[in-house]
This record gives C-alpha cells, sequence and structure tokens, in this order.
C-alpha cells in the first residue's frame, strides 16, 4: 500500500471527477492522500476532501500564491489552525516555503510568509510541506532560525548535503514524477544514492506528470492533456525501486513509515482505523 505525500486534489483539472480519481487511487493501492492548500481560498475545500475521501490535509499559503492573500492572511491562518487543531486530518501547515524560480515574485512578500508560518507550525506542534524551487539554503536557513517538528521537502532536488541538511532537521524529500525521465540524471542518482529513511512518494497531481504521461508543448497546443493522478503513484514507485535495485514491497513499507514518522497524526490516524 502507498501513500501519496502531496496530492492537489481540490484543483480545477479534477472539479468534475474527485470521486473517479480517488476511486482509481485506491485501486491502485495508494491508500492515503495527502491534500495540501496553496491559500486561503482552498483551505475549506482540503478540509471538506479530506472528510469526504478517507485523506488528510494541511493548511498554508504557497509561495507563488502570497501576493493574492489578503493583508491579514497569517491571523486568518492561525485562527483557522486552532479552529481546527483537534480535527485528527490536520497533519501539517503548508504548503509553504519559498521559490526563486518563478521571475517576478516579491521575495520579500514570501520570505515573510514562509517564515511566519514556521513560528505558526511551531506554535501548534505541527510539521510542514515544503516548496522548495531554487531556493534550497534559504529554506533551510529559515527551518535552522525557527525549527518546527520536521514534515517534507516537496519535489526535492537538491544536493546531497542539503538532502543531509534537511534530514538533520527531521525532513523527509518527497520524489515523484521528475524522477521518472530518463534525462533527470542528477535526480535519479540522488533518488537511488540517498539514504531510504529520507524517502517519502509524491505525485503533485495533477502537476508534475510522469515521464509516460509527458505532452510537448505542440501535443498540448491541439487539446492533448499530460494530467497526473494518484493512480500513477505505484507505477513512479516502480521507477524508485528500480534505481535502488530493491522489491517494491520493501519500498512500499520503507516509504509508508517514512511518511508516518514525519507526519504524526497521519501515523495516529491509520492506527486509530485499525
Amino acid at each position: 500500500m502507498w501513500i501519496d505525500t502531496h496530492c492537489h486534489l481540490d484543483a480545477p483539472e479534477f472539479a468534475f471527477e474527485v470521486g473517479e480519481v480517488v476511486a482509481r487511487a485506491k485501486g491502485a493501492g495508494v491508500h492515503r492522500l495527502v491534500l495540501p492548500a496553496v491559500g486561503e481560498e482552498d483551505w475549506d475545500a482540503v478540509r471538506e476532501l479530506a472528510h469526504a475521501h478517507d485523506a488528510v490535509y494541511a493548511l498554508g499559503v504557497h509561495p507563488l500564491y502570497a501576493s493574492r492573500q489578503s493583508p491579514d492572511v497569517i491571523d486568518r491562518l492561525a485562527e483557522a489552525l486552532e479552529r481546527h487543531r483537534a480535527d485528527p486530518r490536520l497533519v501539517a501547515v503548508g504548503e509553504i516555503g519559498l521559490d526563486h524560480f518563478v521571475p517576478d515574485l516579491d521575495h520579500d512578500l514570501q520570505e515573510r510568509l514562509y517564515l511566519e508560518q514556521l513560528r505558526l507550525a511551531r506554535r501548534f506542534e505541527l510539521p510542514v510541506l515544503l516548496h522548495v524551487r531554487r531556493a534550497v539554503d534559504a529554506v533551510l536557513k529559515g527551518l535552522r532560525r525557527l525549527e518546527v517538528p520536521g514534515g517534507i521537502a516537496h519535489a526535492y532536488n537538491g544536493s546531497e548535503q542539503q538532502a543531509a541538511a534537511f534530514g538533520s532537521l527531521g525532513v523527509a524529500l518527497g520524489f515523484g514524477g521528475a524522477m521518472t525521465f530518463d534525462r533527470a540524471l542528477q535526480l535519479r542518482r540522488l533518488a537511488a544514492s540517498l539514504p531510504l529513511e529520507a524517502l517519502v512518494l509524491e505525485t503533485d497531481a495533477p502537476d508534475i506528470p510522469p515521464q509516460w504521461l509527458y505532452k510537448s508543448a505542440a501535443q498540448r497546443a491541439l487539446g492533448d492533456t499530460h494530467r497526473n493522478e494518484p493512480a500513477e503513484l505505484p507505477r513512479i514507485a516502480a521507477t524508485l525501486a528500480g534505481l535502488r535495485g530493491m522489491a517494491v514491497e520493501e519500498l512500499a513499507a520503507a516509504t509508508t513509515a517514512n511518511a508516518h514518522r514525519v507526519l504524526p497524526r497521519l501515523a495516529a490516524l491509520e492506527a486509530a482505523a485499525r
């Protein structure tokens, strides 16, 4: 059984078939989805989806959505975390972090919201789901300054040294569709060589499609889709198992245990369901 530690089930691409998407995931052996929010506009949606589809969720503000939020969004996030703190399906603060790849973003605003959300994670004793794009050292700097109860660095693409730094802070590393591309040599090397206890699996659905779903810009312009789904996770996992030369069943057990370690509320929810 698999855990998709990063899936945007509330995305518009899934709007008219959420039930079918979840059913396909469960049919493929993906028994739990972690649904991170990207801004206040979807806090209610991810919570409702988690309760409707036996998933779990996180509340936060994504750096790409920072400029769309109200000036008091941190106060409103604190209120939401307080209001739902007893909800066993609320497992983290996220998706939060820094994005230094997309041009013309307000880096000062990103930094402020990131640090303030780390403070909330400390206050509510929750791990974090981290967006880290061309900003690994800056994200690590924040974590060292405001240490939180661990979490996951989503779509990891840093160095081995940076991976070790995340590990020392109790943060696991998310691997997904990007790892399946033959040309992703550095990422595949990391997937094969990093300690097994550092790894969790994700799809980032509907984004970051694996190689077998990828469509070129020309194909997409003609209407072809390369929408990713959580049901793709077992095949993504098989790629990782192949890179590491290990049995798929062993990888499933290890990555599930890793997800439980860094998301304790998820572990408690699953223990209660047994």
